[in-house]
């Protein structure tokens, strides 16, 4: 396998992966604070970086029926939450292609870890 390289956000209030402090959205993104994960409150998002989905599924969850994959983090593979493939109730077509969060998988302190390259050592003597 390769290196991982991660995308880095411009945002003062960036949220992260609470294992391994890769950079996952910013504030902005967030469309909702008031939704429910498998463990407690989440959030929905607009976009999110640094994360792969896992297969489709059908899955019923609290408002119905809908095709869903389970998101990881890129760099430790941390399972983060899920995004909406498809949604069979008309009134729920507007979460495909948006992505939940769990709230008790990310952190918002801005200690994400950076992207920027790492400067090689001086050698003052």
């Amino acid at each position: 396998m390769g290196r991982v390289f991660l995308q880095d956000i411009e945002s003062e209030k960036a949220y992260c992966c609470r294992s391994c402090t890769a950079t996952l959205s910013q504030e902005s993104e967030i469309i909702s604070r008031n939704f429910n994960g498998r463990g407690g409150k989440a959030y929905l998002l607009d976009k999110v970086v640094n994360v792969y989905k896992g297969p489709s599924e059908k899955r019923v969850l609290m408002t119905g029926l809908h095709t869903v994959a389970d998101l990881f983090c890129t760099s430790c593979h941390s399972l983060l939450g899920w995004t909406y493939i498809f949604a069979y109730e008309e009134s729920e077509k507007y979460k495909v292609g948006k992505f939940i969060l769990e709230k008790a998988k990310i952190s918002n302190t801005n200690t994400c870890l950076s992207t920027a390259p790492l400067e090689a050592p001086s050698e003052e003597h």
